[in-house]
């Protein structure tokens, strides 16, 4: 062959291998992107912080008011309801008047206390006269004791008397005003108006209002490390939604468990704020003591990998699984004992992504 022939076919070589050499090169400018295994994952960096008073547990529990919190109303006498001034759930002051009762029996007791009145007189007159005559030797001593002693008699009948007529506010006419022991809400109205009012039964119970307690179910796992005095806190969503906190203290602690629902009843005391009313179901999470420290994280930072808990440590660029301890869990907070410390970043979500990364 010839040289010129030679030349032709030596570019046709050339221009054939050209598109190789391109495929082979686009490989290598993708490589350092697809190195990148979390892209595309939007993980929430936390930073694991200390704690004080440790959470021991979240129990759930009933709000209720003190027992010296809510006072009956009673009347005096039976009678009936001439008008009634309140209703349910409306707050009232010290001495306002809850109700008009009208009463047989007290006009009965202001005769008894106008006809004991009446005898003290003539007692005391009676008395008055046979001492005279007992100090003239008239008479013996003896019957001037006697009317000194029926005197005294009549006199605690006046006495008697005049303090039934004084309970309820008793009118001439036997009407009686009920009137409130202490200030705070109408929780219950037994009596309508023209309806019985009873001596033996409260038309009203009146419940103060600035302090409450919380009836907790403690687990038995929690039962034996809780104790009076530890602090509690429930969290109260205000207007805007946001959480507020309301802080308390455990007040005393079953010594036994109940056989039905296998817990321990205990009280903890709760300062009065807005959204806390008795009969409200709260979650109530129970912390140790100050001495009691750990690691706080968000509590779905927390997996478990192989039947023990893990949380994912940031590691450069990456994310790697990690033992820890969980010592107390509430809804939002997990507190770790040991295997992270303060200052590390953990992922907060993506975790079931990284938890197949990792298996693969």
């Amino acid at each position: 062959m010839t040289h010129r022939a030679i030349a032709p076919l030596a570019l046709i070589a050339a221009l054939v291998a050209l598109p190789a050499c391109s495929d082979t090169a686009e490989p290598e400018a993708e490589s350092p992107a697809a190195a990148d295994p979390l892209e595309g994952l939007a993980i929430k960096a936390v930073k694991a912080g200390e704690v004080a008073n440790v959470p021991l547990g979240t129990v759930p529990g009933t709000i209720t008011l003190p027992p010296e919190a809510r006072v009956a109303v009673t009347a005096p006498f039976p009678g009936a309801a001439v008008r009634v001034y309140v209703i349910e759930g409306q707050a009232v002051r010290r001495g306002q008047p809850l109700a008009l009762v009208r009463s047989a029996e007290p006009v009965q007791i202001r005769g008894d206390l106008s006809r004991a009145r009446t005898e003290v007189g003539l007692a005391e007159a009676r008395a008055r006269r046979l001492t005279q005559l007992a100090d003239e030797g008239i008479i013996a001593q003896a019957r001037a004791d006697e009317a000194s002693a029926a005197l005294e008699q009549a006199r605690a009948s006046v006495a008697e008397q005049r303090r039934l007529a004084s309970l309820g506010g008793v009118g001439p006419d036997g009407m009686m005003t009920l009137s409130a022991p202490i200030g705070g809400r109408v929780a219950h109205v037994g009596t309508e108006t023209g309806g019985p009012v009873d001596g033996m039964e409260a038309p009203f119970v009146i419940e103060a209002e600035g302090s409450y307690q919380i009836e907790l179910q403690l687990p038995e796992r929690l039962a034996k490390q809780v104790r009076p005095g530890m602090p509690v806190e429930i969290m109260l969503a205000s207007e805007a939604g946001e959480a507020i906190p309301v802080g308390g203290q455990i007040l005393a602690v079953s010594p036994s468990i109940d056989p039905t629902t296998r817990s321990v009843l205990a009280r903890a005391s709760v300062s009065a704020a807005p959204g806390i009313v008795a009969g409200r179901n709260v979650s109530v999470t129970i912390k140790g003591s100050a001495a009691q420290g750990g690691i706080a994280i968000p509590a779905n930072a927390v997996t478990k990998i192989g039947g023990e808990d893990h949380v994912f440590v940031r590691k450069g660029k990456s994310y790697e699984p990690r033992k820890v301890t969980v010592v107390a869990t509430t809804s939002d907070q997990a507190v770790i004992s040991a295997g992270l410390k303060a200052g590390e970043v953990v992922a907060a979500n993506s975790i079931a992504e990284l938890k197949a990364m990792n298996a693969e």
